[in-house]
Parts: structure tokens; sequence; C-alpha cells
């Protein structure tokens, strides 16, 4: 959840109890450092990764096409 870029550090943490601290912590740890370091690069400040940044039309935290019916 925390890869995808629409997914809120909310979403996060009402799913798992991880705030973003905690959240960036485990990508710290699991992420290679350059991949951690692009990770961090498109999230910091990104609307989409904070709640308070997003508009209020979007209701939802993933991309409608993300996930398709098979």
């Amino acid at each position: 959840m925390a890869w995808e870029d629409r997914t809120p550090f909310d979403a996060i943490e009402k799913s798992f109890g991880l705030g973003e601290p905690q959240v960036i912590a485990i990508m710290r740890k699991e992420l290679k450092r350059s991949s951690f370091e692009l990770w961090r690069k498109r999230v910091t400040g990104r609307a989409t990764k904070h709640s308070a940044l997003r508009s209020e039309d979007v209701t939802r935290a993933y991309c409608p096409t993300q996930y398709k019916n098979k």
C-alpha cells in the first residue's frame, strides 16, 4: 500500500495501525537504498499520499482501474 502513490498514509493507518513515521521506517528497512530514496522523493508533499492535501472530490484510495475484474 505504501508503494502505491494513490494510497494515502491515513488509509494505511486505518488498515494496519501504522502511522506515517512507522511506514517510512519499514520502507527504509525493506527497500534498497536507491529505491527508498526514489520512493521518498515521490511521496514527499504529494497530495495523493496525504489526505489533508487531497481534493475533496477524491473519495477512494486507489485508481479505479487498479483492481480489474477477471
